[in-house]
């Protein structure tokens, strides 16, 4: 674990999606959608007027198809990385990318809590990276398995924090140039 502060540093943060697929979507609880998707919106407008680096992954998007056309309508540059691997942090591309970006805080915010967030949030804090789960950012089928799983990440000491958390605290400060702009992504 690094030595890093317990909050969200905008000059050291990775912004990661993981696996926010249509068909994934379409398997999660009634009601999940539409506030998962503007969670996520907020964070990577947030990442994008900050200059803070974002990858975004698809878990074999053949059977569960891309990335919600929401989310990458933000982001148009980015191509996602394909995976089989339920944890990032087992595909190359992505220990690459993330490796290049000199980055040691990753934000984590995707589908399936129990699942892929889960395995990568556990890998990368075992690479001695801060790890953060965005707990309004991320998922699963059931809510049993979805607090399982941020209970175990708790229990493992990575951050789990909230979408509004994050951008303050990449914010720091009411005097930040993009103070009036960001905070007005939060209703």
């Amino acid at each position: 674990m690094t030595s890093a502060l317990l909050t969200a540093d905008p000059q050291d943060s990775f912004l990661v999606l993981i696996d926010i697929q249509q068909r994934l979507m379409a398997a999660m609880p009634e009601g999940v959608r539409q506030p998962l998707i503007k969670q996520v919106s907020v964070l990577l407008q947030a990442a994008e007027a900050l200059d803070i680096p974002v990858t975004i992954t698809e878990q074999y998007p053949k059977g569960l198809g891309p990335t919600e056309a929401e989310l990458l309508s933000l982001v148009p540059s980015i191509t996602p990385i394909e995976k089989t691997c339920f944890s990032c942090a087992g595909v190359d591309e992505f220990m690459t990318t993330l490796r290049s970006s000199h980055r040691r805080s990753v934000i984590l915010t995707g589908m399936e809590t129990h699942i892929c967030v889960l395995q990568t949030a556990l890998a990368l804090q075992a690479q001695g990276y801060q790890v953060f789960v965005v707990e309004d950012g991320v998922s699963s089928r059931t809510a049993q398995n979805q607090n399982n799983a941020l209970q175990r990440l708790r229990q493992a000491g990575v951050i789990i924090t909230n979408t509004e958390s994050v951008l303050f605290e990449w914010l720091a400060d009411a005097k930040h140039p993009e103070f009036r702009t960001l905070s007005k992504l939060i209703v």
